[in-house]
């Protein structure tokens, strides 16, 4: 089984340059084509409700309900682009959208300039129980500087898995020293903290160069260091397009870095996120 631990579906296409079919360029269909033509058995959509797409957990919750066997949600709640970012009252925001869809966890985008404190605080400590009064998964994007805020909240809440995504936005070209890597390897201490192996042309000091060699130094370091048993992989569609085609995404893992056994990858295509998710008795 393999899983696509990040991916994304909007009505409408919310980046820019604009396109010409901002219509369908980001529709469910499109993702489910592509899960069946690279032989991907489910996917964890990451909702993002971003320009134009307001109501993109409604959205995404009818596409699951279309497409019960193949896609599991994680809803957007309170991102650096909402109105409600880091205001009072998120536990109860959540535990409204709990009862209304059945998602297996929340995403919260931190604002790259917050140094992550709010997850711990207060109201991020109700925001958290609540998580792990439901079983809910915790989808975090993160700069390497805030690890040290995810591994405080992974501490207080041992059972709330948290997956950083994209390799915890860590850069290839990050300069002598590799602090940002460092957070990222620290944070592999807590057993609940996984790392999303998705983003390739994020990590990459030249984003259009397929297979990214240049990332692997930091694809084997965090495999060192998590295990495959804490990392899933995760094509990043449909925003991947702006760098590479849906099979690359899944091949500058499965087919470019053969310095992971086969049976971890196993593990990192499906297996460790089957677990999370509770599929088929994992």
């Amino acid at each position: 089984m393999i899983i696509d631990s990040h991916c994304h579906a909007w009505t409408r296409w919310p980046y820019q340059p604009p396109v010409p079919d901002d219509a369908e360029r980001g529709k469910i269909e499109q993702l489910i084509n592509e899960m069946d033509l690279n032989g991907i058995d489910q996917a964890l959509v990451v909702c993002a409700q971003i320009d134009h797409n307001p109501e993109n957990n409604a959205y995404i919750a009818q596409q699951v309900e279309r497409f019960p066997s193949r896609l599991n949600q994680v809803v957007d709640l309170d991102s650096e682009w909402s109105e409600m970012y880091h205001l009072a009252g998120a536990d109860e925001r959540l535990k409204k959208m709990i009862d209304q869809w059945p998602i297996k966890g929340f995403t919260h985008y931190l604002e790259p300039h917050d140094d992550g404190g709010w997850l711990y605080s207060d109201e991020g400590k109700k925001l958290f129980q609540v998580a792990a009064d439901h079983n809910l998964l915790a989808s975090i994007s993160c700069l390497p500087q805030q690890q040290p805020a995810i591994r405080r909240v992974a501490e207080l809440f041992p059972s709330v898995k948290i997956l950083c995504h994209h390799m915890g936005w860590v850069k290839a070209d990050e300069g002598e020293g590799h602090a940002g890597l460092k957070q990222v390897l620290e944070s592999a201490k807590l057993p609940n903290i996984y790392i999303k192996l998705s983003g390739f042309a994020y990590a990459t000091g030249i984003n259009w160069n397929f297979p990214y060699a240049d990332t692997h130094d930091i694809v084997r370091a965090e495999y060192e260091h998590f295990g495959p048993q804490r990392m899933c992989w995760g094509s990043d569609y449909p925003v991947v397009r702006f760098f590479m085609t849906y099979r690359q995404s899944l091949e500058a893992f499965r087919h470019h870095c053969s310095f992971v056994p086969e049976a971890d990858k196993e593990w990192i295509l499906g297996r460790t996120l089957a677990g999370i998710l509770n599929i088929d008795g994992q």
